[in-house]
């Protein structure tokens, strides 16, 4: 059975879903909860520096926090947002989903479909109602 990570919120949808579809793929993934249990700054750099995307996409900008801090304001730098969002948790953009296929930060949730190693087993539908998987395990 192939590793799994995901940095999981619980209390956010998209996270929930994501969650969801690693589980419809017959994988029970290792959950971290990153609000409760924060990753260092090594594993968050490293995190990021494996999604290929830029730090500031990283960084949740709709969080009140974000506005706050004055962290989109020009020349911020990719430390001053690492160090919110070592002091902030809630700063940091989720779900990031880690396997043997890659790295991603599962926005939208069917990002994750990219790298999990194994296909869905059934039908998946969002909470929202969207259906994302068919009766087939295909994408809709």
């Amino acid at each position: 059975m192939s590793t799994v990570t995901i940095y999981h919120n619980p209390k956010c949808g998209t996270s929930r879903n994501t969650l969801a579809m690693i589980r419809n793929s017959g994988v029970e993934p290792e959950v971290i909860e990153y609000l409760k249990t924060p990753p260092s700054r090594e594993t968050l750099v490293s995190l990021i520096a494996a999604t290929g995307q830029p730090v500031i996409n990283a960084v949740r900008s709709k969080e009140t926090l974000f506005t706050e801090l004055n962290l989109g304001a020009p020349g911020v730098t990719d430390d001053q947002l690492i160090d919110a969002m070592l002091a902030h948790p809630i700063l940091i953009n989720r779900p990031i989903v880690v396997t043997p296929r890659g790295t991603r930060l599962c926005r939208p949730s069917e990002a994750v479909l990219d790298i999990l190693p194994q296909p869905q087993q059934g039908a998946f539908t969002k909470e929202d109602g969207e259906v994302v998987i068919d009766a087939k395990g295909q994408r809709a």
